[in-house]
């Protein structure tokens, strides 16, 4: 068996297999299904200062090898996560990662104040508005992302920042660079492409909200393609996400430039995609002679 741990920002995973941000909860539920602590980590659910109920139903939608949510960071808070959740994730041994999300540059600071020390890694949601800014992403301008990561890196003095950024934006390369300067110890991507599905009966989108994030098996040659121009851009760590479904595709990003992957949508699709993901990338370290994972990390060479 290849030895499958790898180290990010001084934090060691038993695996490079994290489960992404808004597809786990917090992990109770599939805990009832398998014991999570064969996984790497877990990005917890997107969470605010306060509770919040999210967006009107429908909020998910089915397309061709994608779904589309608009849930809205519906969450119980960070007070809650801290008292009801954080002890029993770190009880089972898993790089715990608090995915936050604000409204403003203070409700940032805010929250990654409260939760350093706490967690192995924040994880900066900057795909949410800016209500002082007209509602525009944070994640959207490098300007802005730059800000909004000093703002978090202020407040973590014992915690590693990680910024996941959108795709919807002009330069990968260019938001990845905002983020370092920004004091990032690491980045994260991709979050959710904008998409919307229409039901051609009513005419009418089938969410609520009219768009939704895209996530799933259909996204992945574009987040593979935005994960290599991210490594490539920084100097800091990548932790690359999107579509993934299989052991092939660990080892496809991983070749691209990530040092670890999250997993999402195939959380929906099969229960126990992760520990299966797990086993298909021992299988393919084995079966190709690699005795350490991370000996395949950035190792792909252009045509």
């Amino acid at each position: 068996m290849a030895d499958l741990s790898v180290k990010v920002c001084g934090v060691t995973l038993k695996n490079p297999v994290i489960a992404a941000s808004g597809t786990f909860g917090f992990g109770r539920e599939y805990d009832e299904i398998y014991d999570i602590s064969v996984i790497g980590g877990v990005s917890t659910k997107g969470m605010t200062k306060e509770p919040r109920l999210g967006n009107p139903v429908p909020r998910i939608a089915e397309g061709k090898s994608v779904i589309l949510n608009a849930v809205g960071l519906q969450n119980p808070g960070v007070e809650h996560f801290i008292k009801e959740d954080l002890s029993f994730l770190k009880d089972k041994g898993v790089a715990v990662i608090a995915n936050v999300a604000g409204k403003t540059f203070d409700d940032y600071g805010e929250i990654c104040a409260r939760l350093d020390g706490l967690v192995d890694f924040v994880e900066l949601n900057i795909s949410c508005p800016n209500v002082k800014a007209g509602g525009m992403a944070f994640g959207i301008k490098p300007e802005s992302i730059k800000k909004v990561t000093e703002v978090a890196k202020s407040a973590l003095k014992r915690t590693p920042l990680m910024v996941k950024l959108s795709p919807n934006v002009e330069s990968i390369p260019v938001n990845a660079k905002a983020a370092q300067s920004g004091g990032a110890d690491c980045i994260s991507l991709i979050n959710t492409l904008t998409g919307m599905v229409i039901d051609i009966e009513r005419r009418k989108p089938l969410i609520a909200n009219n768009t939704g994030g895209v996530s799933g098996a259909g996204i992945k040659p574009v987040a593979v393609r935005m994960v290599y121009e991210a490594a490539h851009a920084v100097d800091i760590p990548v932790v690359g996400m999107g579509g993934i479904t299989c052991g092939a595709d660990v080892i496809e990003f991983m070749m691209a430039g990530a040092r670890a992957v999250q997993v999402g949508t195939a959380n929906f699709t099969d229960a126990t995609a992760m520990p299966r993901i797990i086993k298909e990338t021992n299988a393919w370290l084995d079966k190709h002679g690699v005795k350490d994972i991370n000996e395949i990390v950035d190792t792909l060479t252009l045509n």
